[in-house]
């Protein structure tokens, strides 16, 4: 038997946000920010990121040397501030170069492929 086409799609979906989230989440922590307050942000402008996404990926990218963070006591309960390292920014440089790269391509190919 074999998958239905959406879940293919939704399965495909699912891979390319992923790799987009990670560009997206040091783009954004340049600044510092709490989880909630960068699931905001993402969301202000257009990218939906649920928590149980958000916050394992966060604790990757700590655990990967690209983020950094704190916990700040204040009114209410503690938050974890995150921003990004000094190998964060780099690996940003790099990863936004490739993207690029990537949408230029990609923007050529189907270009080529509607004219056809």
């Amino acid at each position: 038997m074999s998958p239905s086409t959406k879940s293919v799609t939704d399965n495909l979906v699912a891979e390319l946000r992923r790799g987009v989230l990670v560009l997206a989440i040091l783009t954004q922590l340049a600044e510092e920010l709490y989880g909630y307050a960068l699931r905001e942000k993402l969301a202000e402008q257009g990218l939906e990121v649920p928590e149980g996404t958000l916050y394992p990926l966060l604790r990757r990218l700590e655990m990967q040397g690209l983020l950094e963070s704190r916990w700040q006591l204040g009114e209410g309960r503690p938050r974890r501030y995150y921003k990004t390292s000094r190998a964060g920014r780099k690996t940003l440089a790099e990863l936004s170069k490739e993207w690029i790269f990537l949408e230029k391509a990609l923007n050529r190919i189907r270009r080529d492929k509607s004219g056809s």
